[in-house]
């Protein structure tokens, strides 16, 4: 009897030690696994300007673009953009139709229960947009009135958490992309819109005169990569290999590219 349950014993605690192996060779596996086959499909929005978007010659340009392509370089693998429906972009992530998400990805609670992040590497904040000639000035002037934002986005959270805020207004349209509720809001369909500010900015860098970013916000947030909870080895990585482009100034040229200063979370 004592030789059948030192069997037991001895058999219960391979058994344990061979399944914890298993499950960390299985956290392991994602970096080998985009190693292995050579490219780094990114998720993305590609009508978010400046972090992705379409140029003039129909390629996928931006920000994050370029910080994606020197983080894939660096890897040794060739990243390949892949364009999601943003209200469901954390699930096509889940569902492995995309590897990660990089696309100003704004770092929530909300969203942590679902995915993980990369470390942050840009701040930004959720700002209201007007015409440069309204005369609006704060929030305390949008009683009754229309406001854009983008569905799925991060604004769309900020906006729905100022409750006092949202109750006040007429309605709340929403917008498949940035672009398509600026361009109302330029046509007066709307009265404002709720973007992140990198957005704004660069919006107003294209189109000077144009609009305004009103003093009052919604709350300060940092931007991070979106990445599947399991894929613990490709997130140690990638945080490496962001940490070394910011040291060693690649970060802050990129950014310097697209927003004339560095603006880079160190």
């Amino acid at each position: 009897m004592k030789k059948l349950i030192t069997a037991i014993i001895l058999t219960t605690f391979v058994l344990t030690l061979f399944t914890g192996c298993s499950k960390k060779q299985s956290a392991d596996n994602s970096l080998n696994y985009i190693k292995s086959k050579g490219q780094l499909v990114v998720g993305l929005d590609d009508s978010f300007p400046p972090m992705g978007f379409k140029d003039d010659k129909g390629q996928i340009a931006g920000f994050d673009i370029d910080l994606a392509k020197e983080a894939a370089k660096r890897m040794g693998v060739k990243a390949v953009f892949k364009p999601v429906d943003w209200d469901g972009v954390l699930m096509s992530l889940n569902n492995k139709d995309i590897d990660l998400i990089w696309n100003g990805l704004t770092i929530t609670d909300e969203r942590k229960q679902k995915i993980d992040f990369s470390k942050p590497y840009l701040n930004n904040s959720q700002v209201i947009v007007v015409n440069a000639s309204s005369s609006y000035n704060s929030k305390n002037d949008f009683s009754n009135k229309t406001i854009g934002v983008q569905l799925g986005s991060s604004s769309e959270e900020a906006l729905n958490k100022d409750s006092g805020f949202t109750k006040s207004l007429k309605e709340i349209r929403k917008y498949s992309n940035n672009t398509e509720a600026l361009m109302d809001l330029s046509a007066g369909r709307i009265d404002a819109v709720v973007i992140d500010e990198v957005v704004a900015r660069y919006y107003m860098q294209k189109k000077p005169d144009t609009y305004k970013i009103l003093n009052d916000n919604f709350g300060k947030e940092s931007y991070g990569v979106g990445i599947r909870k399991s894929d613990t080895s490709f997130k140690t990585e990638l945080d490496k290999v962001l940490d070394d482009m910011k040291k060693d100034g690649t970060a802050d040229k990129i950014s310097e590219k697209w927003f004339g200063k560095s603006i880079i979370v160190k």
